[in-house]
């Protein structure tokens, strides 16, 4: 099973998305491996969009990303990763397909609500930064044999 991390950014929280976004991904089929409400404090931040660094909309970034608390939250499922990402749509809402999180709860780019792992080894280092191993639980969801192929 692959896991992969999401972030329901300040926007999601303050706009009382929570339930709204987290359900459309239980209701894809994935699982729910560990949550939890976070202040993001500047380390953190930097830590994780350092890939951005010294590009121009990184300080930007950093100011949304610990302005509110974000929901940090990791799945798991076949193709996690690539499901997740169908589901919260393209980065910018504008050019995001009708159904996705971006499109049908967004308007702009820098408000985009959610974050999501990108390849497999992203997913691995992004979840490590937002959580302990012990903060994740593998638990056998009875619905599974509905879910997923034999």
């Amino acid at each position: 099973m692959e896991r992969t991390l999401v972030l329901l950014k300040p926007d999601a929280v303050q706009r009382g998305l929570i339930g709204d976004i987290t359900g459309r991904l239980e209701r894809r089929g994935l699982k729910l491996v560990g949550v939890k409400l976070v202040q993001v404090d500047s380390s953190l931040a930097e830590n994780h969009y350092a890939v951005h660094k010294g590009k121009p909309f990184y300080e930007g970034l950093i100011r949304y990303i610990v302005a509110s608390p974000v929901v940090a939250m990791v799945w798991e499922g076949p193709g996690a990763i690539e499901i997740v990402r169908q589901t919260m749509g393209s980065t910018d809402p504008k050019q995001a397909l009708p159904g996705s999180v971006r499109h049908d709860l967004g308007l702009e780019i820098g408000r985009n609500l959610t974050h999501a792992s990108d390849g497999p080894q992203t997913a691995r280092d992004e979840i490590l930064l937002w959580f302990s191993e012990v903060e994740l639980v593998s638990w056998k969801r009875d619905n599974d044999r509905w879910i997923y192929e034999a």
